[in-house]
């Protein structure tokens, strides 16, 4: 065992094709911090990529630091991805339900509001993602992106069809991060009304894209429901179904499945059509970007949650 111990330097290095890798590797041991702000302010670092963080209970996790977007220091904490649009409220669908759109199980999983950990960093594109970071950090700020499904985490940014942040540090009015806000905002199926019992909606400064974009990347028929430049959280629809995040919109009509995603596990019209954690998205057909339904581009891509 000894020996072992002792020779795991090596076993490690083997792991590494360059020596170089190996080093760059290490050197993200000798950064502790609970955020990836946390690191760049102490240390100074300024390269995007994977960096291990340590919440306040002790745990230590990996996940994907963008040191350099509006000076940097933003930490990947989630991602929603669809795996499959005809497999409703299955397994999968962690940000809605794994257990079919019944009512039975109104609250679907309720990922949004536990301490439920899921998936890795790098795999953020290709399945959904949930680190410690998501409940454990007092963040002031949200960033998204919306990257193509499976694309590698070395091509995240400059494949992203959009990405944005908020600037105005509006977290610690509504729980210091996502875990918060969705306790000061629960996502209760017939916990409110359409517009108006939703929750904030914040303005949000483009990265990459525009507002206009963005939001005509949903279904035509959405449009005169929403209005560009806004994150909305807690967004519920005319049955009474609660939607998590609704991205790029600020929400002022009631068809809120076709233009966010995320929320409660069931959705009463066509349920499960209205289902999973894109929710109505195709309700007019996948991908044809007609009525209600969202572009194939944007249905395709995997939504990441940075705080900062």
């Amino acid at each position: 065992m000894e020996d072992l111990i002792l020779d795991l330097p090596t076993f490690v290095r083997s792991c590494f094709n360059d020596p170089g890798d190996f080093l760059d590797w290490l050197k993200t041991f000798n950064y502790v911090g609970q955020s990836c702000k946390d690191i760049k302010e102490r240390y100074g670092v300024q390269t995007d990529g994977l960096y291990y963080l340590k919440s306040k209970t002790g745990i230590i996790y990996e996940t994907y630091c963008d040191m350099t977007t509006d000076g940097g220091g933003w930490t990947l904490v989630a991602s929603v991805h669809e795996n499959n649009m005809l497999g409703r409220c299955t397994v999968g669908d962690r940000w809605t339900s794994q257990q079919g759109g019944s009512s039975v199980f109104p609250d679907g999983d309720s990922n949004w509001v536990n301490k439920v950990t899921f998936g890795n960093a790098e795999g953020a594109t290709g399945d959904d993602y949930k680190n410690p970071g998501y409940y454990d950090i007092q963040a002031q700020d949200l960033s998204v992106w919306h990257v193509p499904n499976l694309v590698s985490m070395e091509n995240w940014k400059k494949s992203s069809i959009a990405r944005y942040h908020t600037n105005s540090r509006f977290f610690p009015r509504y729980g210091g991060n996502l875990h918060g806000l969705f306790q000061h905002f629960p996502l209760k199926y017939k916990g409110g009304v359409c517009k108006t019992d939703n929750g904030p909606s914040i303005p949000i400064v483009f990265d990459e894209g525009d507002a206009k974009h963005l939001r005509e990347m949903y279904g035509p028929r959405t449009y005169a429901g929403t209005e560009p430049g806004y994150v909305t959280f807690r967004a519920f629809n005319t049955e009474q179904a609660a939607l998590a995040i609704c991205s790029g919109v600020k929400v002022i009509g009631c068809h809120t499945e076709h233009v966010c995603f995320g929320g409660t596990g069931y959705f009463p019209e066509g349920s499960p059509k209205q289902c999973g954690d894109f929710a109505g998205w195709d309700w007019s057909g996948y991908g044809t970007h007609k009525e209600w339904s969202a572009t194939k581009t944007i249905t395709e891509s995997a939504v990441l949650l940075f705080y900062r």
